[in-house]
């Protein structure tokens, strides 16, 4: 079989994800190559990461800074905003690894575009799930799952008529608070709440996996990337992170996927789809010294997060992007100690409780609930913080 070479545009370079990717594309450089490079704050990383690629296209968050950017990367590299970036003709898979919204329209111009899209942002599918996957199919484009539940999702799927799938089951480790006393959660600190017990990942998704907001999160996308109604994806606890999830079909039969938990196995397998290579650089599952597997119903007094994004994906409309707003800046606050752990869902529930939604916005009426969502999120995340704290 002969090899091509797949060029591909990492937007998120410096973030966790973002990062494992680069250690994929080491590991295979006559076969995956980077022509893009997207980076946040973190000008230090993207930098270096631009002296080791050499990209033709590079972009920060810091506009003052692409000079500098660019020289890292070397005389043929050009400013190029995402947008732009996502859209080249010289790119062939885009992975979108940024957090929140800032990835939403980078997608839509990589699909718009005919791209091959390998998603690995949250938000983008929950704010924009009908919207994202309208232009998918529009374009002709592909949309390829990085996060290892969806990713094992699609492989179980892989040669299945989707018309007999039963049900879908995501699995949740349960995250940093799995095992600590209800009543302890009003006092844990961010830096309790980033020590995950199975995963390496960024701050905003080991907080998310901490209250299950992710896992919520992950339901919708779901519903978007295989069209399955909301009723029929659950959620099931499973604390060794070794199935990454299960589809049930009609028949019965389940299937289920299964590895190491660490993310450059189903980063690779999107950017090397259809076929399966050697060299992800994660050790083989030995299920004789995993020994045994345990699975559980969540418990939704301990994960109200999980609840309400549940509710709001069955809801859809203009509520999913309300929902991924305020969490987003309720874990922020959070982040930066101004407020409790459980003031998060309280944010996320009164924003949902307080929105005037609609039931099939454009992507404008996306953008603008997403926008009144983090202002009433902030609003009353001032409220809830101590006076000490003020």
């Amino acid at each position: 079989m002969v090899q091509t070479l797949t060029r591909i545009a990492v937007l998120g370079s410096t973030g966790s994800v973002g990062r494992q990717t680069l250690d994929v594309i080491r590991q295979h450089p006559e076969r995956l190559k980077v022509v893009g490079l997207a980076g946040g704050n973190n000008t230090t990383l993207l930098e270096d990461q631009c002296r080791e690629f050499k990209p033709t296209l590079v972009a920060c968050s810091d506009a003052n800074l692409h000079m500098t950017i660019k020289a890292s990367a070397g005389a043929k590299a050009r400013w190029a905003p995402m947008e732009e970036m996502a859209a080249h003709p010289d790119v062939d898979v885009v992975l979108i690894a940024t957090v929140g919204a800032a990835g939403l329209s980078a997608t839509l111009s990589a699909l718009r575009a005919g791209k091959a899209v390998a998603l690995a942002n949250k938000e983008v599918l929950v704010m924009a799930g009908d919207i994202i996957t309208r232009e998918a199919a529009r374009g002709r484009a592909e949309l390829r799952p990085v996060d290892s539940e969806h990713s094992a999702i699609w492989q179980c799927l892989w040669g299945e008529d989707i018309a007999s799938v039963e049900k879908l089951i995501l699995t949740a480790s349960g995250g940093a608070f799995r095992d600590k006393p209800l009543r302890d959660l009003d006092h844990v600190t961010p830096r309790e709440a980033l020590r995950h017990p199975t995963w390496d990942m960024g701050r905003k998704i080991t907080i998310d996996s901490a209250t299950l907001m992710n896992k919520g999160f992950e339901a919708i996308e779901a519903r978007w990337l295989f069209n399955i109604p909301m009723e029929r994806i659950e959620v099931v606890m499973h604390r060794e992170s070794i199935v990454h999830s299960f589809v049930e079909f009609a028949d019965g039969s389940v299937k289920a996927q299964l590895g190491e938990p660490d993310m450059r196995l189903p980063i690779q397998c999107a950017l090397t789809y259809p076929d399966r290579i050697e060299g992800a650089g994660v050790p083989r599952l030995n299920l004789a010294r995993t020994k045994a597997l345990h699975f559980e119903a969540p418990e939704m007094s301990r994960f109200p997060c999980l609840r309400l994004a549940l509710e709001a994906g069955t809801k859809g409309g203009s509520w999913p992007a309300v929902l991924a707003g305020a969490d987003e800046i309720a874990v922020e606050q959070f982040a930066l100690g101004a407020i409790g752990f459980m003031d998060i869902p309280k944010v996320v529930d009164a924003a949902l409780s307080a929105h005037d939604g609609q039931a099939d916005p454009d992507l404008e009426a996306i953008l603008a609930a997403d926008a009144w969502s983090r202002v009433f999120a902030l609003d009353r995340c001032s409220a809830l913080q101590p006076a000490g704290r003020r």
